[in-house]
């Protein structure tokens, strides 16, 4: 009955039958009260806070109402606040909300999400049900954290492992809808690649989404090694298909009868679409047949229902016969067969689903054809190219430059953000789509100011060559893509940042005010200090006064990046006084620093200088490390000493963690100068699960947390990991560098050469050009023997004519033998 009752729920989910409101629309529309109400009595609720309504957010719109009704199957209320009438603080205030939705759940926010990760239903469905299920399905990233689970299970649960190629997708939602209803009866993992799939005899470039169920319940004397025993769902993965795998996992392993196989009834539900496999047994064999079924059991598990048959009075099935089997097709019908091998069985099974497998290929042929080369593109980012081959760009919201009108267009604008892109190119390719993002967020801002525009130098080589004669010059462009920043009369600045439309976005945004800003009253100083990035304030008598010059120089530098600001004269004078410091000075405030004093560094004699005090000065002592940051941290060419901290799940893990990370920065401040060669700092892999990768790749396996670890030294690849049985104290922290200073740790791992090799042999151009090369060379000195040969026969032709004519004698007979 349990069965039924399950099957119903799944099928209802995925009809999206079940619900009264079948034609009525499950997206609700709160009003501030309502929202609050709602959140205060601790309910689940998936909400988008409407500012703007652009063509991106109207679909996403569509696509989150068609989810509300599936997400109510799970108890999430789904709706949206219209901040243009209902005015919600923190979120209709904030501009990131624009592009994010956010999960509450106890009366706070949960999670939010980027729109661009929950794009249509299944990607918001599967999204949000892996928030809600973290603790019931679990994503592991190395074989050793996946042996870990494993052993941690044995006995008590066994576990069903899903391999979707990506998140978001149809079969990500299908795992998350069946974990929500046996999450309590198995424990779920997830993975997309890795690996992992080498333990399970998977091929790391298949693009096909599998599951296994994990046998760790199993009696021990069943396990001949540490790992659990596996099976493999053989059907695509789908909610219903991977609910009958389950159900078939709980049939009994081998079923013992008394009667002939004539009068057994075919497999009832949930059993009726497996085919029945019989053995004889005699009474003088049982153990042993009991035996032999066993193992045959297992190799079946999946593919049929085992049954013993002890042969009795009841059973009219010859004793030439040691084995009969039952497809469910065939309703009663029962073949008996004669086996001298267990292999044979298997064989009748696997060939007939291999001919399943042969129909659903032949069905998909041409498919396979048109994606035959999705297997050798390099990577995540070339694939997802490939597969958006076919979805045209809308160009209309960005610009179009050629040599003809770049430097007009410019001249048009105050400010020219020009994107320098290859089509051929994977990564140009995917930024071009984050970049016209940008654009029309823009646009829908109404900032008419800033003109976006995109060179395509594959077609313009001469301008991307940046070849004189205009108003606007910069070096040739020979990384792809590149964005730079023109204005008239000014040299092109380079973006330097993170490749995708939030960053790109605020740095465009820095970038349209002065730099610096002369702040010139009270009010505009006031207002200048409030704002939210990394500010930096230059503070000088006089608008003469030495050192303003290199100043400015830094502050254009900083521009995009930094807000700087200029205070100069009688307000210069007061600020000097309230703050005790002699002018001219530069005053830095720093976004992570929560009191208002800021640091004061004098001027020196040359920008570079000066942008080296403020960088140091804007580098937090302690930063949590980020995907976003990682390569900025990595290009200060220091030492990463990097605590690794897991997730906290109540009020004392955080204040743990807490601790850790004050107790590193007590490391930094006595260690003192000598800390100056190491960046210390933290990644949290609750708020970036990549870092668990990291780890494991600079370790081999996943070490217990807290990790702290030594890499990335300019002598070398060492890495090294501090004592795990010792705890994080600032003095044993220092002593442990300095023996590693001193060569008397023993690495745990070596950092991966930086070496990235074509992905498959065609994509190595540099060999193709040498082998045409040298195609030519062999061709070129083969035309030269040729011409030798010609030459050769040439005068060895007319010297036999001059003989011929001073010597009557000889005849014809004398040039032929040449």
């Amino acid at each position: 009955m349990m069965w039924i009752c399950v099957a119903i729920l799944l099928l209802c989910v995925r009809a999206g039958g079940c619900s009264e409101k079948v034609n009525m629309s499950n997206l609700i529309q709160y009003t501030a009260a309502d929202f609050y109400e709602k959140l205060h009595s601790g309910k689940l609720m998936f909400i988008y806070f409407e500012q703007q309504v652009s063509p991106t957010i109207s679909l996403f719109l569509v696509e989150l109402e068609k989810s509300a009704e599936t997400l109510q199957d799970y108890s999430v209320l789904v709706g949206k606040v219209n901040c243009n009438k209902e005015l919600v603080h923190t979120y209709c205030t904030d501009e990131r909300a624009l592009h994010t939705a956010f999960l509450f759940r106890g009366g706070k926010e949960f999670l939010n999400f980027d729109l661009d990760t929950v794009f249509d239903v299944n990607s918001i469905v599967s999204e949000v049900l892996f928030a809600i299920l973290r603790d019931e399905v679990k994503y592991v990233h190395t074989d050793a954290d996946l042996l870990a689970m494993e052993k941690a299970a044995r006995r008590k649960k066994d576990m069903v492992l899903g391999y979707v190629r990506s998140l978001g997708t149809q079969e990500h939602r299908s795992m998350m809808e069946t974990a929500y209803v046996y999450g309590s009866k198995y424990q779920f993992i997830l993975i997309t690649g890795g690996p992992v799939l080498k333990h399970l005899g998977v091929n790391e470039s298949s693009h096909s989404s599998s599951v296994w169920f994990l046998h760790c319940r199993v009696h021990s004397g069943f396990m001949t090694s540490e790992r659990c025993p596996f099976t493999r769902m053989r059907k695509p993965l789908s909610t219903l298909s991977l609910h009958s795998f389950l159900q078939l996992m709980e049939a009994p392993l081998v079923s013992e009868v008394y009667n002939d196989p004539s009068s057994i009834q075919p497999p009832q539900f949930p059993y009726q679409q497996t085919p029945q496999v019989f053995l004889f047994s005699s009474p003088a064999t049982k153990h042993l047949d009991l035996g032999t079924a066993t193992t045959l059991a297992w190799r079946l598990r999946g593919l049929a229902l085992l049954l013993l048959v002890h042969r009795s009075p009841a059973v009219k099935t010859p004793d030439e016969y040691n084995a009969a089997y039952r497809l469910p097709e065939k309703s009663s019908e029962v073949k008996y067969l004669t086996l001298h091998s267990l292999d044979e069985v298997l064989e009748l099974f696997t060939h007939q689903e291999k001919e399943e497998e042969d129909e659903g290929e032949d069905e998909g042929l041409e498919d396979e054809e048109d994606d035959s080369d999705f297997g050798k593109l390099d990577d995540e980012i070339a694939a997802s190219v490939f597969e958006n081959r076919g979805n045209l760009l809308d160009m209309d919201s960005v610009t179009q430059l050629t040599s003809e009108n770049f430097h007009v267009a410019v001249a048009e604008s105050s400010l020219t953000v020009a994107l320098f892109y290859l089509k051929w190119d994977a990564v140009s390719m995917a930024f071009l789509r984050s970049f016209i993002e940008v654009a029309e967020r823009l646009a829908d801002h109404e900032v008419d100011d800033v003109q976006m525009s995109v060179v395509d130098c594959g077609e313009w080589t001469d301008l991307c060559a940046s070849q004189p004669g205009g108003t606007v010059q910069f070096q040739p462009i020979t990384a792809f893509p590149t964005v730079l920043l023109v204005r008239r009369q000014e040299a092109a600045k380079h973006y330097r940042g993170m490749l995708s439309s939030e960053e790109l976005y605020h740095f465009i945004m820095m970038s349209r005010t002065a730099s610096p800003v002369l702040l010139s009253t009270q009010e505009e100083v006031t207002s200048f200090l409030q704002e939210v990035p990394d500010r930096v304030l230059g503070v000088f008598e006089t608008h003469k006064q030495t050192g303003l010059q290199v100043f400015t120089e830094a502050a254009e530098s900083l521009r995009g990046e930094v807000l700087t600001g200029l205070l100069t004269d009688v307000l210069a004078e007061k600020w000097a006084s309230d703050l005790t410091v002699d002018l001219p000075a530069v005053l830095v405030f720093p976004s992570w620093r929560t009191h208002t004093l800021p640091s004061t560094l004098p001027v020196p004699s040359t920008a570079e200088e000066l942008l080296t005090h403020i960088n140091a000065v804007l580098l937090h002592p302690m930063p949590e490390l980020t995907v976003e940051n990682l390569p900025s941290f990595i290009s200060l060419g220091k030492a990463l000493l990097i605590l690794f901290v897991g997730e906290e799940e109540d009020d004392i893990g955080r204040r743990q963690n807490q601790a850790l990370v004050e107790e590193m920065r007590v490391v930094v401040e006595r260690g003192g100068r000598r800390m100056e060669q190491y960046l210390a700092c933290w990644i949290h892999l609750g708020h970036t699960p990549a870092g668990m990768s990291v780890l494991g790749s600079y370790l081999g396996s996943m070490p217990p947390l807290p990790a702290l670890v030594l890499t990335h030294l300019p002598s070398g690849s060492e890495i090294y990991q501090y004592p795990t049985n010792s705890p994080v104290v600032a003095s044993s922290v220092l002593q442990w560098l300095q023996k590693v200073e001193d060569g008397a740790e023993t690495p745990a791992g070596m950092l991966g050469e930086d070496s990235w090799p074509p992905a498959v042999e065609f994509y190595d151009f540099l060999k193709l050009m040498d082998m045409q090369d040298s195609i030519k060379k062999h061709i070129s000195e083969e035309e030269e023997e040729d011409e030798e040969e010609e030459e050769v026969a040439v005068e060895e032709h007319l010297v036999v004519e001059e003989t011929k004519d001073h010597n009557p004698e000889n005849n014809f007979n004398a040039h032929s033998e040449l």
